[in-house]
């Protein structure tokens, strides 16, 4: 259910679970996990996807009622992709939901198929975001725009997302792949340092 392909320094994972709208369980959260462990002393560019038409639909519900939807997992993943040396980029394909903003949040740079559609129903649901959630939310599109997303549960198109700065680039799913490709070329010719050393810079 979680894909891994890797081209040399550049990494793909992808989400493979469309039937379920790539739902995510306890185990591909792991998985997860354990692959950006791996990338950290490896890879100069990690890339975050999907398969078919839905980035992610969040947890899945069974096992979200079971208690996945506040399991720490969630945060160690947002956190481990937050923490890499290398260029991060979330080719989203489609919607992205619930818990799956953090992985996406925590990406350095993020692409969307125009028809996606993003939303994060924590307040509907009862539950609260995951903490460094809204933080990065906030400082991406601002507060009065994450109370929008996390209070007012409102659901916002690609190309709000595009202009209050949630994604960086509208990016048809067909093309995304050479999208990221071209977005890679720089990092894949640097050194490991270098590309530590910038991302250091630019981050708080």
């Amino acid at each position: 259910m979680i894909d891994l392909a890797r081209d040399g320094d550049l990494w793909i994972v992808t989400l493979n679970r469309p039937k379920k709208a790539n739902s995510l369980t306890s185990e591909m959260l792991s998985r997860l996990i354990e692959i950006a462990d791996d990338a950290a002393g490896e890879a100069k560019v990690f890339v975050l996807t999907g398969a078919g038409k839905v980035f992610s639909a969040g947890a899945d519900l069974d096992e979200a009622r079971a208690g996945l939807a506040t399991s720490p997992l969630w945060e160690d993943l947002s956190g481990k992709i937050a923490a890499l040396p290398s260029l991060t980029i979330a080719a989203l394909n489609g919607t992205l939901a619930g818990g799956a903003f953090g992985m996406a949040l925590a990406c350095d740079i993020r692409l969307s198929d125009p028809s996606a559609k993003f939303f994060y129903p924590v307040m509907k649901l009862g539950f609260l975001p995951q903490p460094s959630d809204p933080v990065r939310l906030s400082t991406l599109i601002g507060p009065a725009r994450a109370k929008m997303i996390l209070m007012a549960g409102q659901k916002i198109t690609a190309e709000e997302a595009l202009s209050w700065g949630l994604v960086d680039r509208l990016v048809p799913a067909t093309d995304q792949k050479e999208a990221v490709v071209e977005l890679s070329l720089a990092a894949l010719e640097a050194v490991p340092a270098h590309i530590a050393g910038i991302k250091a810079l630019i981050q708080p």
